[in-house]
């Protein structure tokens, strides 16, 4: 059954190449929360995408470390155009985090299991058709309660999976006369 695993995963990771990245134009500055083994920051540096960084608990993520500690790792506030998080926010709450990175109207990627649905990632795991988790899901959400962002389109795959695409909204400011 181990071998299932991969090609499942590599099924998922063209779909997500699919669905995700028609929307990010090439000079986009890209951050990627959760980088893990860099299959997507190897996919979108051969691609065009050149301003990509990785970031993830252990390397070959460019910037090694836990996006709480966004200031002290060197990363400005408002700085990136792009956030991809893929099964990050089942494991830490970093909303906030994303918001303060992400430059007004930039884009967040993410992809988590549907709570209700989390049982059957467990069992999938278990019969080693899905990729096991490095921490517990003590964050799941429903996309529809995601703060701060606005939702652009979001969808639930396989039943299991949560796929969206979120805007941070572009405050005005009224001008004083």
């Amino acid at each position: 059954m181990a071998e299932i695993s991969p090609l499942l995963s590599k099924y998922a990771q063209k779909k997500k190449i699919k669905y995700f990245l028609k929307d990010i134009p090439k000079p986009a500055k890209i951050l990627e929360v959760g980088c893990g083994s860099f299959w997507l920051g190897n996919y979108l540096k051969k691609s065009g995408w050149k301003n990509y960084v990785g970031l993830d608990l252990r390397p070959p993520a460019d910037i090694v470390g836990n996006i709480l500690n966004w200031k002290k790792l060197g990363i400005k506030g408002n700085s990136f155009d792009v956030i991809i998080a893929f099964e990050v926010i089942e494991h830490i709450n970093c909303f906030q985090e994303f918001f303060d990175i992400l430059k007004p109207g930039g884009l967040l990627m993410l992809t988590s299991p549907v709570p209700n649905m989390d049982w059957l990632c467990k069992l999938l795991e278990t019969l080693r058709l899905n990729q096991k988790r490095t921490s517990p899901h003590d964050h799941l959400i429903y996309f529809k309660d995601i703060p701060f962002f606005e939702p652009i389109e979001t969808k639930t795959v396989g039943f299991i999976s949560q796929w969206g695409k979120f805007r941070k909204p572009i405050i005005k400011t009224a001008k004083r006369g």
